[in-house]
């Protein structure tokens, strides 16, 4: 089935063939289309939508439905991404399953409603307490807003933490074609560890917190060992990349700048590629490493420079520090997009 919709709303679509249960919400621009099909059709389908009165009460009751077993989603934006923050560190704490979408604008602050990527080290680092991260994932079109929404459900409910789908006001608000699958998938049963109110699950115990500081050490240990396995789910895309003298590299709405501008130099002689990260964390290190080396590196981004950072950390991982070193970067913020113009200007500078 093909439906002509907006990103925002194949989210929702997402959500529902992924088998998430609840949605809690609180509509904020330019995510609110996502709160707004949620409510529509989820209580069409049988599940529930529940108006929160703000976005931290959205993922506290996020956390409650977890620990019960139930798959539950959020959406939002920069500023209430924010308010999320103690609750996210909260749900990898008690290691629970669960998803936000995080449809980035214009900071700090209040900021606009136009796109950035400045939520990047908050969404992918983790932005609250303690020694915690996300399974994050960049959509780049509608149609992977929908396919990313779904495989975040798939990770969130694998390894048992929370998930975040970063996208922006630019990819939100636009409108393509979206493939839908057949078949919805079931919700995963949870009882081995929920507590669901059942005979069954009456002796298990949700909790984040030991009061003996060498418990808490081994559970940091074991999240960071849950972490390393990530990596194997770590995913990305290169384009006309194998042969090239410069390497673009951006993710989300900026990977598409960076694919046009490939093509561009291409059609002038000059030998692009692109590697774009579809999981930010965990970042596809292995993969950049393959099409990087020995290769001039464009970063292009709606950030102050925290992708490029990340790039050069995970290049220096993987004994790239030349790669690293010589990184440049070509970016815009407070919501403003990079040009393929500038872009292509740009990368024939480093040439």
């Amino acid at each position: 089935m093909t439906k002509f919709v907006k990103s925002n709303e194949a989210v929702v679509m997402g959500a529902l063939y992924a088998g998430c249960e609840i949605y809690f919400g609180y509509p904020i621009t330019p995510a609110s289309e996502i709160a707004h099909g949620a409510a529509k059709w989820f209580p069409m389908l049988g599940r529930k939508f529940v108006q929160a009165e703000c976005e931290t009460a959205s993922i506290n009751m996020m956390f409650g439905a977890a620990g019960a077993g139930k798959l539950s989603m959020t959406a939002t934006s920069g500023p209430g991404f924010s308010l999320m923050q103690e609750g996210l560190s909260y749900l990898a704490g008690a290691e629970l399953p669960a998803v936000v979408i995080d449809v980035n604008r214009a900071g700090p602050g209040l900021g606009n409603v136009y796109p950035e990527q400045s939520d990047y080290t908050s969404a992918v680092k983790g932005g609250g307490h303690g020694n915690y991260s996300t399974f994050t994932l960049a959509p780049a079109s509608a149609q992977e807003m929908f396919d990313l929404t779904v495989k975040a459900f798939e990770m969130a409910a694998k390894w048992r933490t929370p998930a975040v789908v970063f996208a922006d006001g630019l990819q939100g608000q636009m409108m393509e074609t979206v493939e839908l699958p057949d078949t919805e998938m079931k919700a995963p049963d949870f009882s081995a560890w929920a507590a669901e109110g059942t005979p069954a699950t009456r002796n298990n115990l949700v909790k984040s917190i030991y009061l003996d500081a060498k418990q808490q050490e081994e559970f940091n240990r074991h999240l960071q060992a849950k972490y390393a396995k990530m990596q194997a789910d770590a995913m990305s895309e290169s384009y006309l990349a194998d042969d090239a003298e410069i390497l673009l590299v951006g993710f989300g709405i900026s990977s598409r700048i960076a694919r046009t501008t490939a093509e561009t130099l291409r059609k002038e002689g000059i030998k692009a590629g692109c590697f774009r990260p579809i999981t930010l964390n965990p970042f596809p290190r292995e993969d950049l490493a393959k099409v990087a080396a020995g290769k001039k590196i464009l970063t292009i981004e709606l950030d102050a420079g925290q992708f490029a950072d990340d790039v050069r950390l995970n290049l220096a991982k993987m004994c790239l520090g030349a790669e690293a070193a010589a990184l440049k970067m070509i970016n815009r913020m407070g919501g403003e997009v990079v040009s393929v113009d500038d872009a292509v200007k740009a990368a024939k500078e480093m040439i």
